[in-house]
């Protein structure tokens, strides 16, 4: 699968998730960020390229990239490439045969089904058969990972899915505007009630005892109510291997791609616009 460029469109947890089943399968990929992640699942997110110049999730390497010139010197190492390019201006000068957004933004990203001969979108926000080729499920449930080619994937409900029981208990959220600060990091145990982190003065408790599974970065400024961190009330939680649900997505990614390529899904680039969209001189 050499032959195939893969640009995927964010680089946390889940995005990450698809990336790693990608890269091991062969196809170049390559990820694109913001310029301040606001990662919470740190331990397995390609995003902290961003911050630390690499990153290495099950044994797959990512490194920041500054220049598009760089991208197929990556490769060449057995890298994954992470471009500061939240608007993808790099699709100006590369061409990509996948384009996928996973930032889970849950909202009209500017996807085209024009930026690539497939396009991929994970989750709400995304209507396949007019901005997309395909949408993927990302919902907890029966239907997750399920391939979508014409219609939309189920609303944002808002709320996390229960594990154990808990939901919304699980999520950690900025009581105020400020800056974190860890009581605590990513894999600590903790109790009900205990501090995780504080935001300016206020300090984050765990609802309940668990393990933090996810954490932003130290010193991050952040507003209020914003998703810091999260905790998870299985004993044998692993913060630092791909979730279930990312594996999941990954694989239904590239189920995608394979059906496309072996000319299963109708997608292909209109004759009448070129890489970028526009009308050809």
């Amino acid at each position: 699968m050499q032959d195939i460029t893969v640009i995927i469109r964010g680089a946390g947890d889940l995005a990450t998730g698809v990336a790693h089943r990608l890269h091991r399968s062969g196809f170049k990929v390559l990820l694109l960020e913001v310029a301040k992640p606001l990662v919470v699942r740190r331990s397995v997110s390609f995003a902290q390229a961003v911050i630390d110049g690499a990153a290495e999730v099950e044994g797959v390497r990512a490194v920041k990239i500054n220049t598009p010139a760089e991208v197929t010197h990556a490769w060449q190492q057995g890298a994954l490439p992470v471009l500061v390019d939240p608007a993808m201006d790099i699709l100006k000068k590369m061409k990509a045969d996948v384009v996928i957004d996973a930032t889970l933004a849950k909202r009209d990203t500017g996807m085209r089904r024009d930026m690539a001969p497939l396009t991929i979108g994970l989750g709400p926000g995304f209507e396949a058969g007019s901005q997309v080729h395909v949408v993927i499920e990302t919902n907890r449930g029966h239907d997750m990972g399920r391939l979508i080619f014409t219609g939309t994937a189920e609303p944002d409900t808002g709320t996390p899915g229960l594990v154990k029981g808990f939901g919304v208990e699980r999520v950690l959220r900025s009581p105020c505007s400020g800056a974190v600060r860890h009581v605590v990091d990513i894999g600590a145990r903790v109790k009900k009630d205990e501090i995780i982190c504080t935001v300016g003065e206020e300090p984050v408790r765990a609802q309940f005892d668990g393990i933090v599974r996810g954490l932003i970065m130290d010193g991050r400024e952040v507003p209020k109510g914003l998703k810091i961190g999260d905790v998870d009330p299985r004993a044998e939680t692993d913060c630092y291997t791909i979730s279930d649900k990312a594996r999941a997505l990954g694989g239904s990614v590239l189920e995608a791609i394979l059906m496309w390529k072996n000319g299963l899904v109708h997608a292909c680039r209109p004759s009448t616009t070129n890489h970028n969209g526009k009308s050809p001189q």
